[in-house]
């Protein structure tokens, strides 16, 4: 028994790992931090920093859920996970050798686990994880994401968005997906969400309605003069450039949903018709499926409210046993909740009796309460809500 189990690992080291080569000088931002400080203390603070197990409740319960439910050992769902969470990760696959391994307790030296503990990954989405993409094939099936949709530079040689850039630390090559063509190093990512069952529940880049805005635009902020290298490169000066953010504010700020929609409410006899405009072009909620908008209605007479309502716009997910269960794992969906991109949704709700003028708030959550309860989340941030607009009407 022990001689099979001794092939099986063999096998899994031949074959069940793919070594990507990150030397040790870049597997980290601090070392970044000496010629780019502004920019890492930027990233410092994004979610994309937290894209890994240890910093992320939603995707550490997430994961957790699934090996649960499917019966997966936890390391081999990291690795399916880490595609886009941790796409450098030296390990792209596991496979039933190793869950072989794994359940006999024979894992602890394998691969799988010292690329999951490995320094490369401590920081999920970070320096070298964008600006060593050396070719992206968006001309690949779609469902080939993260690290199956990109190949490396060699290790040392960054990407970015500049022609003349030069570091005597590390040769940097221009790419046009750091410019002109941003979206594409974007949807290497954030496209084609599969569940478990091949359900596709979020794809960003198939609702995108390309135009004059860009991804960058809103998440990365327009471009600013200022200094994306401390170096003195410019004839013994700091290389002033035209440079954006990187704190890649999103769904988790709630700043960013300040007038993100348009909301207009109308009379129709005895409804009212809720108007939800979206001008931004991809679906809100979107991202990920258990996002939601809350409309919060209250009705009232004079300055005292006679009625509430609330209206929940989310994705409810159902599992292949016929129960409630996470995006992830879900066989099938009810009806897309979200506002389509440059679209809008109208809502009908009949008006309560004895009231004389409306307010109608709308609002974003980052999960549903279904899904929340069922990952067991306790952070604060995954039940507060962001406020987006609001309106209010005298009753005829």
């Amino acid at each position: 028994m022990k001689f099979i189990v001794l092939i099986l690992f063999i096998w899994s080291a031949l074959f069940g790992a793919k070594v990507v080569a990150v030397d040790e000088r870049f597997q980290q931002s601090q070392s970044c931090k000496a010629c780019h400080l502004q920019i890492v203390k930027e990233w410092e603070d994004s979610w994309h920093a937290k894209s890994h197990y240890e910093s992320d409740e939603y995707l550490r319960a997430s994961i957790d859920f699934v090996s649960r439910k499917t019966r997966k050992s936890l390391n081999a769902v990291k690795v399916e996970c880490a595609t886009c969470h941790n796409p450098r990760l030296s390990v792209t696959n596991t496979g039933i050798d190793y869950e072989i391994m794994a359940v006999m307790e024979l894992d602890k030296g394998s691969l799988v686990n010292k690329a999951l503990k490995s320094d490369a990954i401590s920081e999920g989405i970070n320096c070298v994880v964008c600006h060593n993409i050396n070719t992206i094939h968006d001309e690949a099936d779609e469902t080939k994401r993260g690290i199956n949709r990109v190949e490396w530079t060699k290790s040392g040689t960054m990407t970015g968005p500049y022609d003349d850039a030069k570091s005597p630390y590390h040769k940097v090559e221009h790419r046009d997906f750091m410019s002109n063509n941003s979206d594409k190093l974007c949807f290497v990512c954030h496209a084609n969400d599969k569940s478990t069952e091949g359900f596709v529940f979020t794809n960003m880049q198939s609702e995108f309605v390309a135009g004059e805005k860009k991804c960058v635009d809103c998440h990365m902020g327009e471009k600013k003069m200022g200094v994306a290298a401390t170096l003195k490169i410019d004839n013994g000066k700091l290389k002033q450039r035209e440079i954006r953010e990187h704190s890649f504010s999103g769904g988790h700020t709630p700043a960013m949903w300040q007038d993100a929609l348009a909301l207009d409410v109308q009379q129709e006899g005895k409804d009212l018709l809720l108007a939800i405009s979206n001008p931004q072009p991809h679906n809100i909620p979107s991202g990920f499926g258990s996002r939601e908008l809350i409309i919060e209605i209250s009705y009232k007479k004079g300055f005292s409210e006679v009625e509430s309502k609330t209206i929940s716009l989310t994705n409810h997910y159902t599992s292949k046993r016929d129960k409630a269960t996470i995006p992830h794992l879900a066989e099938s969906s009810t009806k897309d909740g979200s506002i389509p991109a440059k679209g809008k949704k109208v809502i009908k709700v009949a008006i309560e009796k004895n009231a004389t003028n409306v307010e109608v708030k709308l609002f974003y959550r980052l999960v549903n309460d279904e899904v929340r309860s069922l990952l067991e989340l306790k952070e604060a941030i995954w039940s507060q809500k962001s406020f987006i607009t609001s309106k209010s009407i005298n009753l005829k």
